[in-house]
């Protein structure tokens, strides 16, 4: 990928690629559709099964999307230790997107960064994507 593309990965329920809903919780998704985005414009997606949908450690599913190439990671949720991790590892972690894949990807490029708080619940608190 030259460097006016970037890897945008995207938390999906599905394997519909673009038209695949965006998943509300990061750490469980079952997919993730990886979109290529060159000038503002979507230019290729693709999509990967999340081998760690069931069962991860703190880290290892950031881990997974950087081995993916990803730079930019879009969720529906997305708890506040997994959005260190990216931060931590240079990914842009961005929460708080619904509708499809295109649309938030579509925004994201636009400049909305998703405006939600990192998903509540993930440190002990009660109310989070668990209870």
């Amino acid at each position: 990928m030259t460097e006016d593309r970037i890897l945008v990965a995207v938390a999906s329920d599905d394997d519909r690629g673009l038209d695949s809903t965006v998943c509300p919780h990061f750490g469980h998704c079952p997919t993730f559709t990886l979109v290529e985005v060159g000038k503002g414009a979507i230019l290729g997606a693709r999509v990967e099964i999340n081998p760690l949908a069931q069962n991860h450690s703190p880290g290892s599913l950031p881990e997974h999307v950087r081995g993916l190439g990803a730079r930019v990671m879009l969720a529906g949720g997305m708890g506040g230790r997994a959005v260190e991790f990216f931060r931590k590892m240079g990914i842009e972690a961005c929460a708080g997107y619904t509708g499809n894949v295109r649309e938030a990807v579509e925004a994201w490029a636009a400049g909305d960064s998703g405006g939600a708080d990192p998903c509540p619940g993930h440190d002990g608190e009660k109310g989070g994507c668990h209870d």
